[in-house]
């Protein structure tokens, strides 16, 4: 219970010097709230485990080689490994190549610079919940279609047949949809970025 008290820091700069026991309280310590993180994208308990194991150990080999700089932001440091790591199963499981070339080997699709993806991930996943919150806003019927079409991947035809309405009807609620979207971007002045 004592270890439990000590700092991330402290267990972190004890786990460095050899006391296997500090990184075991330091899970303990942030096992709820990371494994909550991952089970909310991932939705699927398994796949969950899996990636927070995969986190730790990232972790304890980014500790071992002495890359870690500590700034008191432990926590931080390991959510962001893992919300890396939910994005590569994502880009995995959407089957996107791993190399761009297949005549000959590019050594710049396999070059990265981690703290732009960082970046760029966390911005991204900001704009998609801000505009999944400007959603809400839409007329019904609106919503309702590009639901459908976006997040449900439903063709014009199928959400036709689903909502009753002729196709030229959905295609009017789609474009009035996203012309209401962004008017509410342009409102509340989220900048979107390709």
């Amino acid at each position: 219970m004592q270890m439990r008290n000590q700092s991330d820091s402290v267990l972190v700069s004890n786990y460095i010097d050899g006391d296997e026991k500090s990184l075991e309280v330091l899970i303990q310590k942030h096992k709820q709230k990371l494994f909550g993180f991952i089970y909310s994208k991932v939705t699927d308990t398994q796949l969950a485990e899996d990636i927070f194991q995969d986190t730790f150990i990232k972790v304890i080999q980014t500790l071992k080689r002495g890359k870690y700089n500590d700034e008191g932001k432990f926590l931080p440091w390991v959510m962001r490994i893992a919300h890396n790591l939910v994005i590569d199963y994502f880009r995995k499981s959407n089957r996107l190549p791993k190399f761009n070339r297949t005549d000959e080997f590019d050594i710049f699709s396999v070059l990265q610079d981690d703290t732009k993806n960082i970046e760029s991930s966390i911005m991204q996943e900001q704009l998609y919940n801000q505009i999944t919150g400007l959603i809400q806003f839409l007329p019904s019927d609106q919503r309702e279609v590009l639901n459908m079409r976006i997040y449900r991947e439903l063709s014009f035809k199928e959400i036709s047949e689903q909502t009753d309405v002729s196709i030229n009807t959905v295609l009017g609620r789609m474009r009035y949809a996203l012309i209401n979207l962004r008017k509410l971007v342009d409102k509340k002045e989220i900048i979107l970025t390709n």
